[in-house]
């Protein structure tokens, strides 16, 4: 497609021959040919140059239309050397957008379609007014389901617990014919959802709904658009059926923390199974409720290879969110941390700090007074509704000081430039050109501590987040927009640092030396290529259709065996003072006799933290192919020498898009 701004050619032409700084021994390669090089008209694939190009002109294009709609006044030439420094620090790495720009910026998803939210990490929806009407009772769950289908994390509350009463639908059905669209998917979740809520509102018995699934396309065809291959009809008539024995039992009780949890999982299993790959959603309930705690209080049983306990069926779905809880400073941490020492849940959101505070060292200024809870990762505080949009930075890849800060005008201007587009939700976009909210984050941050120091650090995080303010007076000026409610971040990071070959986010790697496995389909045309390279490719034990990836990773700096869990909550303690004006997203893995450090952390720090998670260190060979092995010195230097020193891949396939705001799930 045709661009409104499109970046001079023979600019372009100097970048073609020069082969991109790919992490970690080719792994940063396959994710950029797996994740976003998009197929052309052609038939072939992106070179980085020209995922890049498609990237830029579309941010630029965006900007273009704003300008020109409003009669601001477009200055091509100004934008034209804007944009080439952009072009140049982003092929570099010096920074880059979000996955979900790399895959979706400059396509018709976003310039035709019109379909926004594609460009955004993640959302919140609260479910505190379902008892203001069938409208608001049933909108909390298809916002969930539309958001997922178009790759958004979403995090969701359960305060809607007790606000609407269940009436089994009595009437003769009614029959819906879903649509092959995800507007058709969606539509039939609001009708069945509307079915056992109407009665409470309308005081009269609904009708049962009845779906013919005839038009939905068959499994194995493929989708366009989004990509991918379809599920078939299944996944989205299991949901059905789920919902109807989920809230059969309730018919004349109030809803309850656990229905709305569940309704909220199987919806994200359903996406899962309809071929988004991963899901994200974080559950927020109160610390103190015992319904809501014991919502994942089921183990798993090696001998038989179960889930056993009385929530047993919930591991079915319970696993597509993270389940945290709200707590303050006057929270007893006690019982609430135990569990967290089990299984790493629940993690913990201090709203308190999220509303009152941006960066922990400036003073309390309210300006989050209106956020209502967090997106999957916890790095952003959210409203209703709202959805956020992340961009990250390496400093550990600046040339100096100067060229990082520089950077920062750059990275800002992505995540400012987002803000522009309209969603299909229009409470959606009410939020967001009210608080213009972006999150520009730091990553590869004990990279950059090990090649220099935390002072040095520090000292650049304090300038940088003033720069970005200076920033935004200037952009949002010229936008004639809102100033950004919320500026700076610490994603967790994912597929993005693994193109750069930085470590994610503010965290450790997990060994000195280990092999990272990466799945791909048994039938892609990657294989050969990889197998040419010298690469170890094996078949995947859970996954038939797949096979297993192994790359030799060295690590130069500190592993988490060599760091404390009171090492890894100062570090995120030290990003909330200087830099995050939303939040950190911080997992923190604990040593099993660190398990007992838990609720004294909390107890210390509940004054300088947002949000907090913790995870148990897997044992080694805790199951087969783990992401991560560790290996010795010698294992890397004989795999590493069976793999050509520089190969390259070509993939022919469609880039399947970063789905969410990590490359499996969040780590909260």
């Amino acid at each position: 497609m045709t661009l409104n701004f499109q970046l001079n050619q023979d600019f372009i032409e100097t970048y073609k021959s020069i082969k991109p700084n790919f992490g970690f021994n080719g792994l940063g390669q396959l994710t950029y040919h797996r994740t976003y090089s998009r197929l052309k008209e052609s038939g072939e694939n992106e070179q980085w140059y020209e995922t890049i190009r498609r990237v830029v002109e579309g941010c630029y294009s965006l900007q273009k239309e704003h300008i020109l709609k409003n009669e601001l006044g477009w200055n091509d030439t100004k934008a034209q050397r804007s944009a080439q420094e952009m072009y140049d620090r982003m092929f570099t790495m010096k920074f880059l957008p979000p996955g979900r720009m790399l895959w979706a910026l400059g396509t018709p998803i976003i310039h035709e379609k019109k379909i926004g939210q594609a460009l955004f990490n993640c959302a919140f929806v609260s479910t505190k007014d379902i008892a203001n009407s069938i409208v608001e009772a049933v909108k909390p769950f298809t916002f969930m389901m539309d958001m997922s289908m178009v790759g958004v994390g979403v995090g969701f509350d359960v305060l809607g617990e007790s606000k609407v009463v269940i009436h089994q639908p009595k009437k003769q059905a009614e029959t819906y014919v879903i649509p092959d669209t995800r507007e058709g998917w969606v539509k039939s979740l609001e009708l069945l959802l509307a079915s056992y809520f109407g009665q409470h509102f309308n005081k009269q018995p609904t009708h049962e709904i009845e779906f013919n699934y005839s038009q939905i396309r068959k499994a194995g065809e493929p989708i366009r658009g989004f990509g991918g291959i379809s599920s078939g009809p299944q996944p989205l008539e299991r949901l059905h059926n789920q919902i109807k024995e989920t809230l059969n039992p309730l018919d004349h009780d109030k809803i309850s923390i656990t229905a709305i949890t569940d309704i909220m999982n199987m919806i994200g299993q359903c996406v899962v199974a309809g071929n988004v790959r991963r899901t994200a959603q974080i559950a927020l309930g109160d610390a103190d409720n015992t319904e809501y705690r014991k919502l994942k209080d089921y183990q798993w049983n090696n001998d038989k290879q179960t889930y056993v306990g009385d929530n047993a069926h919930r591991a079915a779905y319970g696993w597509a969110s993270n389940n945290s809880v709200f707590v303050d400073n006057n929270t007893d941490f006690k019982d609430v941390a135990k569990q967290t020492a089990i299984n790493g849940e629940p993690g913990y959101i201090f709203m308190d700090n999220i509303r009152a505070h941006s960066r922990m060292c400036d003073p309390a200024d309210h300006k989050d007074h209106k956020a209502v809870g967090t997106n999957p990762c916890g790095e952003q505080s959210l409203e209703s509704y709202e959805l956020c949009c992340l961009v990250e930075t390496f400093p550990s890849r600046a040339e100096s000081k100067e060229d990082y800060i520089r950077t920062l005008k750059f990275a800002y201007l992505v995540g400012k430039t987002a803000t522009l587009v309209n969603t299909t939700w229009h409470e959606t976009n009410r939020v967001q050109k009210r608080n213009r909210r972006i999150g520009t984050s730091v990553t590869g941050v004990t990279n950059f501590i090990e090649k220099h120091s935390l002072e040095i650090f520090r000292d650049w995080l304090e300038t940088g987040y003033n720069e970005i303010q200076s920033w935004d007076d200037i952009y949002s000026s010229w936008l004639c927009v809102p100033k950004s409610i919320k500026t700076t971040s610490v994603k967790p990071s994912g597929t993005v640092s693994l193109l750069a070959g930085v470590n994610p986010g503010c965290h450790y790697p997990e060994f000195k030396y280990y092999i990272r496995r990466i799945r791909i389909a048994k039938n892609s045309k990657l294989i050969p290529q990889l197998k040419d390279a010298g690469l170890h490719i094996e078949d995947d034990v859970m996954d038939s259709s797949s096979v297993v990836v192994s790359f030799p990773i060295h690590n130069e700096g500190k592993s988490l065996n060599e760091i404390s869990i009171w090492e890894q909550v100062s570090l995120a303690v030290f990003l909330q003072r200087y830099w995050s004006d939303n939040q950190v997203s911080c997992t923190v893995t604990f040593k099993p006799e660190e398990a007992d450090q838990i609720q004294p952390i909390l107890e210390f720090f509940k004054y300088s933290l947002k949000s907090i998670s913790f995870l148990p260190k897997l044992e080694m060979g805790a199951y087969a192919q783990m992401p991560y092995e560790a290996i010795s010195k010698e294992k890397y230097t004989e795999m590493k020498s069976k793999m050509k020193s520089n190969f390259s891949i070509q993939s022919f396939e469609d880039g399947k898009g970063e789905k969410f705001c990590n490359n499996d799930t969040c780590l909260i």
